[in-house]
């Protein structure tokens, strides 16, 4: 799987990304939501092991296709991220 550099992240993903770490508050009701992985691009894990959250995208006016998926246990201390700007087609692992 292909990585990205946080600092070469679109600035609104690194905003969320942000948010993930300190808890919130995110902008819309779905962010934090258990993500399926049903399109199996993401390792292999139990279910509620991935969480996902918007990206805002300038100019949308609704949650758009951008999102960051975590991993992990704790919810603010995540294993792994992996950024989306296609909708669930690509997955990019951050590396911070």
């Amino acid at each position: 799987m292909a990585s990205v550099a946080f600092a070469e992240l679109p600035k609104e993903a690194q905003t969320t990304d942000r948010l993930i770490r300190a808890g919130g508050p995110f902008p819309y009701p779905k962010d934090g939501i258990v993500f399926g992985n049903r399109e199996r691009v993401l390792p292999a894990q139990p279910r509620g092991y991935y969480r996902e959250y918007t990206v805002k995208t300038p100019g949308e006016r609704n949650r758009g296709a951008r999102r960051i998926v975590c991993g992990g246990r704790e919810v603010t201390r995540p294993d792994a991220c992996f950024y989306t700007g296609d909708h669930y087609a690509s997955f990019q692992r951050i590396v911070y």
